[in-house]
């Protein structure tokens, strides 16, 4: 890192990570503390949304992405009967338009928009199946942590302006229709059988269903080589510290402990992901911990209030982690390109000869 870049604030990187801390914390505070149907949604996409985007979200872009919400809530709500009465085809369709969202992520789409879109379609149309009531309870969850996570944004980057000379972020590049295609399938491989899972119990299964698709998406930037070292490594990283995070809250449970530990967890997660601390891993690989913290801390909290055995429920939790996690490694081995060896120099040899 230059540090003339530092000097002259054209380095963003310390300011980026100051929002993906401070957000999350405050998307855990308002998530438990206004008690929204699923609170862990609400800080789960508020990693994505403060990740992946560097700039406020414009009006346009507002809009797009609440449509997307509601594209995903009325394809979700108008594929839950088909899964009913015709589970193939339902199930086939619902693989269907994973692949296309994913396609149209890596061939120039915005890739947040595509990701609630995935989220949207998996978690209602497979609530739908179940009851109506609980399709709208997923519905009421998703638009309610979407709204936090949009205004938690919008705060962040109001009190941690991007530097006036920060270079802007290359474009996303663009895969050609085979390889994004390949990619897209591995992706959608991914997430379904986190998704037909969910289908026996939706909210329950919630949170496999989360972390599919983080796994989906860093399926499309990941390479076969040492893909069981990013993906297997992050998610037990992630279950690490979520016991740590655990045995710190217990010390003194309140809400407000609650945002400070959060806080702290996430700038450490950010300083490794903006590489402010450089480490041998990508920014994916801090992405998925800090996602898998998020999603098993939350859900923690839930069975506590709920009156679960709460290290029996994580045991659980933690054990379906590792097996998608291990699934998608393979998905990833599996869809891997050969690359043909090369043939030696030498003399050709004649394919028979006359003796």
């Amino acid at each position: 890192m230059p540090t003339d870049a530092i000097a002259d604030g054209r380095d963003p990187r310390g300011v980026r990570a100051l929002r993906l801390g401070v957000g999350v914390a405050l998307c855990v505070a308002i998530g438990f503390g206004l008690d929204l149907p699923i609170p862990m949604v609400a800080p789960v996409l508020g990693v994505f949304l403060l990740a992946g985007m560097n700039q406020p979200l414009s009006a346009r872009a507002g809009l797009g992405l609440v449509a997307a919400v509601g594209l995903a809530t009325a394809t979700g709500l108008l594929l839950s009967p088909l899964l009913r009465y015709y589970p193939l085809a339902g199930v086939l369709l619902i693989g269907l338009c994973l692949f296309l969202a994913f396609r149209a992520g890596m061939r120039g789409a915005n890739g947040v928009l595509t990701m609630f879109l995935i989220i949207g379609l998996t978690i209602i149309a497979a609530a739908g199946t179940i009851d109506f009531r609980l399709a709208a309870l997923a519905v009421e969850a998703l638009a309610k942590g979407l709204l936090a996570a949009v205004a938690v944004l919008g705060c962040c980057h109001w009190l941690f302006r991007e530097p006036a000379l920060a270079p802007k972020p290359p474009a996303a590049p663009v895969l050609p229709p085979d390889q994004a295609a390949r990619m897209a399938l591995r992706a959608t491989l991914v997430v379904m059988p986190a998704f037909l899972l969910a289908l026996t119990d939706p909210l329950g299964y919630m949170p496999i269903i989360l972390k599919s698709v983080s796994l989906g998406r860093q399926a499309c930037v990941t390479a076969a080589h040492g893909a069981a070292r990013e993906l297997l490594g992050s998610t037990l990283l992630g279950g690490l510290l979520a016991v740590l995070f655990w045995c710190a809250l217990s010390l003194c449970v309140s809400l407000w402990m609650f945002f400070l530990w959060m806080l702290l967890f996430g700038l450490l997660a950010a300083r490794k992901l903006y590489r402010l601390s450089p480490t041998r891993h990508p920014p994916s690989f801090w992405l998925n911990t800090l996602v898998t913290l998020v999603i098993l801390l939350g859900q923690s909290v839930q069975d506590s209030v709920a009156g679960k055995d709460v290290y029996t429920a994580f045991a659980v939790r933690m054990g379906l982690f590792i097996a998608v996690t291990l699934y998608a490694c393979l998905m990833l081995r599996l869809f891997e390109p050969r690359r043909r060896a090369p043939r030696p120099p030498g003399p050709s040899v004649p394919a028979y000869s006359d003796t």
